[in-house]
């Protein structure tokens, strides 16, 4: 059995608004709201490496839990914009953090690489006890790239988050998970070495809005819940026309779905442990995490 002890975000502090976008773009500040649900993101600067806001976004989490670094079993970051190929963050985040010589993993899972993470720790919490598992990622220097293309540079932010999963009893007890990969869309969402974020984001858009609920009724289902018993759903941050899709796909309010995207954008993997870390709420009841993206991977886990 495992628990969620804590959360924790990291964001930069450069704020992008859509009028900024939409001049160099030469769009509309409203098209973008309208299109995206998002009114402004975050991008870091020169020196907030991955690494550096994954450490930071981990720091947090651990204060929240009241846990020292020096209790941390293992570390499992996920990032799909690390500024090298190899090593991935996870060793350097470690470094920063004060590890030592703790297992650190690297997951280069883009906007679903919390929802893994989070499942993987739940299976080695038997063995490593207390994991810190952290997404974060630097989409701006994917997308400012030139020449820009305004359907994927208006989307995408930067920023880190984190959760402490631990075999001691308290917080969020993780009920239960389903993860699931299909490679046959690998084209329609893809980063290739040095090259510009490729989206089919009719593809993308039908697949999760398809892919998402279908997971979410197939772990609840598998606990005897049904979708109107979940208090919050805390889903990765991609758009808020898909979260709206999701929430009428499921038939419960559109408000049972913690949403920054607005004053964030999508920071890809990172995005839903951000939500969760801002998530505050006295009401008891179960939690669902959810999340889709490239590869296609895409999954939900059940907490309470």
């Amino acid at each position: 059995m495992a628990y969620i002890a804590a959360f924790g975000s990291y964001l930069p502090s450069k704020i992008v608004h859509n009028t900024d976008l939409a001049q160099s773009l030469a769009c509309d500040a409203d098209w973008i709201l309208q299109a995206s649900g998002i009114e402004e993101r975050r991008y870091a600067g020169e020196e907030e490496t991955v690494d550096f806001m994954a450490a930071k976004a981990g720091e947090i989490c651990l204060q929240r839990a009241g846990v020292s670094a020096d209790r941390v079993g293992m570390l499992i970051v996920s990032s799909g914009s690390g500024e090298m190929h190899f090593p991935g963050p996870a060793t350097m985040t470690a470094k920063r953090l004060g590890l030592g010589d703790a297992p650190a993993i690297d997951l280069p899972l883009a906007s679903c690489g919390a929802l893994f993470g989070m499942s993987l720790a739940v299976q080695l919490t038997a063995q490593y006890e207390t994991i810190l598992v952290v997404a974060a990622e630097k989409m701006s220097r994917v997308v400012t790239q030139e020449p820009m293309d305004k359907n994927t540079a208006i989307l995408f932010g930067d920023g880190a988050g984190a959760c402490l999963i631990t075999s001691a009893s308290g917080g969020l007890r993780i009920v239960d998970s389903v993860l699931h990969s299909d490679g046959a869309f690998a084209a329609d969402l893809q980063l290739s070495c040095g090259g510009p974020l490729q989206m089919n984001g009719r593809s993308v858009i039908m697949q999760a809005s398809r892919k998402i609920p279908a997971a979410i009724r197939e772990v609840l289902a598998r606990n005897q819940k049904t979708p109107g018993e979940i208090a919050c759903f805390l889903m990765h941050q991609a758009n808020q026309n898909l979260m709206d899709r999701v929430a009428k796909a499921l038939d419960v309010p559109t408000d049972r779905f913690y949403s920054n995207i607005r004053r964030y954008g999508n920071t890809s993997s990172a995005s839903m442990l951000i939500a969760a870390s801002e998530w505050q709420s006295a009401q008891s009841g179960p939690i669902c995490f959810a999340a889709f993206g490239a590869g296609f991977h895409w999954g939900a886990m059940l907490a309470e």
